[in-house]
Parts: structure tokens; C-alpha cells; sequence
């Protein structure tokens, strides 16, 4: 058999699992041991968005030659990163993550299967656990506020959510096909609520999975770039779903609640508008 015959021979993937790096080395190769542990390993595509770090991340790639890495010259954002990683994904189904989580090794063949059995749902999510196991933060509201709820769960079967963080959620692609992509007018925030919405407008379903979990380290302080980034990305929601007087006053609000809180560093950013990666909403 020639080489191109072997090639086209091979099946394709069962889930492209996308995993979005920036500046977290150590959590990164903790997220990539676990995805190498999963069941079914072999029927994964992994890819890795490296995001322009510049702590080293990027040289792991030598120690996971199984794995197809997409560098970045700078941070350019979540929303970016993912339209990457879908665009790249050679699955039906891809799976995004967070560097900051480790895969139980059953989780993705559950959503997978999850997906596989239930027509209705675009999009399946496990249930985010912190390292003692307890449901950890996870669900939002609709326009985003940055707050998350731990998801309480019963029993084994799959719940219809409205709006689960994007640290980890699985999507058929062809749905966002549908859409063409993840609107870049977000940034680093807003993707995951995005999607979201879309699947709710579509009166589609996102179904979480109590029988896959994911750890979730989460946590830490948001620099006020980081901030800006939501408010501005909170103020595009509101715009696009609620209309433009709402995003003007969301808009607004980025501003005016910066400034009289004395936030002045996430009030630079929110006056120019200045996304993650230094582009302008």
C-alpha cells in the first residue's frame, strides 16, 4: 500500500480536542498527561492553540510529538484561538478546553456518547469538579455577569444548562460551521456565552453530563486588562442579542463603572475599547 493510500485509509477522529494555552506551562502538561490517559486515546485528535506565551510552553511540543500544535506570535485571545482550533479539527465533535483542566479519563468517549445519542443537543458539557472533587464554579446567566454557580446534579442523567463556561465544552462542528464562526469581536471573553445563545436562538441544547468530569483549577486575580476585556466583550452581548440602545448603555456602563470605582488601569482599556490582544471593539 503507498503512503497516500495508508493515509486516506485512516479513519477519522472521533473528537478534535482543542486545547487553548497561555503562560501556564505546568498546568499545560498536566492537561496533556490526562488527555493522553483517556480512554480511547487513539480516536482523539489533539490540538494545542498556543497563544504567544513566553514561559516555555511552546517546547512541550517536543515531548508530545502526537499532538498538533498551532503557535501564535502573541495572546490573541480565547475567541480567536477557538475559531483556530475548530477550523483545524478533522472530528465531528470538537472539545474545547482550558489549559487549566485534567480530563478524567472517561470524560470525552461520555460526551461524545452523549452527543452521538441525542440529536437535539449542539453542544455537551461534563460537570466541572475542583481538586477535592466538589462541584466547582460553572454556570453563568445570560448576558454573562462573571459570575458562575457550581452545578448540582442527580443522578447520571444529562441536564439541559443554558450557559456553561467554555473551560470545557464539546460542540458538533458543523453547528458552528452553521454560523461560520465564533463572532471576533469578543476577545478573550464572550465566546463561550456567545455559543451559547446561538444554540439557544436555535432552540438547540446544551446538555451537561454528570457521569464526565473535568477538574478545573480556575481561580486567580484578573489583571485589569483582563477586566476591561469582559466589560467591552459584555457590551458587544448586549448589543448583538438585546439591541443597540442596551449595548450602548452596556458600553457605557464599561466605562462609568471603572471610573467611579477608581479602577483606573481597566478604565484606560475600557476607553479605547482595547480587546486582549490590543485591537479595538
Amino acid at each position: 500500500m503507498t503512503p497516500q493510500a495508508d493515509e486516506q485509509s485512516k479513519a477519522a477522529p472521533r473528537v478534535s480536542v482543542v486545547v487553548v494555552s497561555h503562560n501556564r506551562i505546568d498546568q499545560l502538561r498536566r492537561c496533556l498527561a490526562s488527555l493522553e490517559q483517556s480512554e480511547g486515546r487513539d480516536t482523539y485528535q489533539l490540538i494545542v492553540v498556543e497563544n504567544g506565551s513566553t514561559d516555555g510552553s511552546g517546547q512541550l511540543e517536543t515531548s508530545y510529538p502526537n499532538v498538533q500544535w498551532i503557535r501564535l506570535p502573541k495572546n490573541f485571545g480565547l475567541t480567536k484561538a477557538w475559531n483556530l482550533g475548530w477550523r483545524a479539527a478533522d472530528a465531528p465533535y470538537v472539545f474545547f478546553l482550558h489549559d487549566d483542566t485534567d480530563v478524567e479519563p472517561s470524560a470525552i468517549a461520555r460526551l461524545a456518547g452523549t452527543l452521538d445519542a441525542n440529536s437535539d443537543a449542539v453542544a455537551v458539557c461534563p460537570v466541572l469538579v475542583d481538586a477535592e472533587g466538589r462541584p466547582a464554579p460553572q454556570l453563568g446567566t445570560l448576558p454573562p455577569d462573571g459570575e458562575w454557580r457550581p452545578a448540582q446534579v442527580a443522578g447520571d442523567d444529562p441536564v439541559a444548562v443554558d450557559y456553561p463556561r467554555g473551560a470545557a465544552i464539546m460542540a458538533r462542528v458543523f453547528y458552528i460551521k452553521a454560523i461560520r464562526q465564533i463572532d471576533e469581536r469578543y476577545g478573550q471573553f464572550g465566546a463561550d456565552a456567545d455559543l451559547a445563545m446561538q444554540i439557544r436562538k436555535a432552540s438547540r441544547k446544551i446538555l451537561l453530563v454528570p457521569s464526565a468530569r473535568v477538574r478545573h483549577e480556575g481561580g486567580g486575580a484578573y489583571t485589569s486588562l483582563e477586566r476591561a476585556d469582559f466589560l467591552l466583550s459584555r457590551a458587544v452581548f448586549v448589543g448583538k442579542y438585546l439591541g443597540f440602545r442596551a449595548g450602548v448603555q452596556a458600553r457605557l456602563a464599561a466605562v462609568f463603572g471603572p471610573l467611579l470605582s477608581f479602577r483606573f488601569g481597566e478604565l484606560k482599556h475600557t476607553l479605547g475599547g482595547q480587546k486582549i490582544d490590543g485591537t479595538q471593539t
